[in-house]
């Protein structure tokens, strides 16, 4: 029996599946992509990063279909060194020499530095530019930095998922600390879909849903699709392609079907969230 099982109204031994399509907003090419995975009916959410160039774009798809669940992918990092985006607010802390958010590979060097003031705010602005874009998100989490890469950032997140009525994505070992709230999230580790290897997609899919535990568990997958403009700016693209070909083929959708796996939105955790805090 898991709590988070109790807590959103399923049996104990059902099986529960977010699968959320993460950076929204990054480029052309993996709004085109994540939109199709959404219509497809297997990914139920996605994560709209605020500060790229194409979150402009993602946020007029979100507006033309209302009933997306959608994060505010909170970013304090890049993934592409080529690829420039930079903080919504002044934020000396969170940037390198050119003004524009580190690479993610660089977090280890200056997480020290960063300053807690400098995330809060550039994490309300990112939240406020969703709301003041008439848009409702259901929930929030974070690019790259699992858990928000530092524990006082993570507890500055969870307090603004409360503040803002949100959920929050959670993984180990901050488990324990939200269920003992009486909230409900995942049961066990996200799985990052750029950690399994693309030639073995979908078949390695197929195999993880046959496996998928009893409770709730959470995907962050990365759907794109294969244009010259992602194979020239992101050298993560056959991950990307293999994750949109996989969520949207029927072997995979046969699979859940078959397997009584139950696939659940971000709206029912923010909902339970919601009705916790009332």
């Amino acid at each position: 029996m898991t709590q988070t099982n109790t807590l959103l109204g399923y049996p104990d031994d059902a099986r529960l599946l977010i699968l959320n399509a993460d950076d929204f907003g990054m480029y052309d090419a993996i709004n085109a992509a994540i939109l199709q995975t959404l219509a497809e009916g297997m990914v139920g959410s996605t994560s709209l990063m605020v500060p790229c160039p194409a979150a402009p774009q993602a946020m007029n798809l979100l507006r033309a279909n209302p009933q997306i669940d959608f994060a505010v992918h909170l970013t304090l990092v890049r993934d592409l060194p080529n690829y420039q985006y930079a903080p919504l607010t002044s934020a000396p802390s969170l940037t390198d020499e050119n003004g524009s958010f580190y690479i993610d590979q660089d977090w280890n060097k200056v997480k020290s530095q960063v300053r807690l003031d400098d995330v809060e705010a550039e994490f309300r602005a990112q939240i406020e530019t969703v709301l003041n874009n008439g848009l409702q998100p259901t929930h929030l989490d974070w690019h790259c930095l699992g858990n928000g890469g530092r524990p006082d950032i993570f507890d500055l997140t969870l307090a603004l998922a409360k503040e803002y009525r949100l959920a929050l994505r959670v993984s180990p070992p901050h488990v324990e600390q939200v269920q003992s709230q009486g909230l409900p999230c995942v049961d066990y580790d996200l799985l990052d879909s750029f950690r399994v290897p693309t030639a073995e997609k979908p078949a390695r899919y197929i195999q993880m849903l046959r496996d998928l535990p009893v409770g709730l568990t959470e995907w962050a997958v990365h759907p794109g699709l294969n244009t010259a403009e992602a194979q020239a700016l992101d050298d993560g693209w056959p991950v990307r392609w293999a994750d949109y070909k996989a969520f949207t083929s029927p072997e995979v959708h046969e699979t859940i079907e078959k397997e009584g796996i139950i696939l659940i939105r971000y709206r029912a955790l923010q909902e339970a969230w919601q009705n916790l805090s009332n």
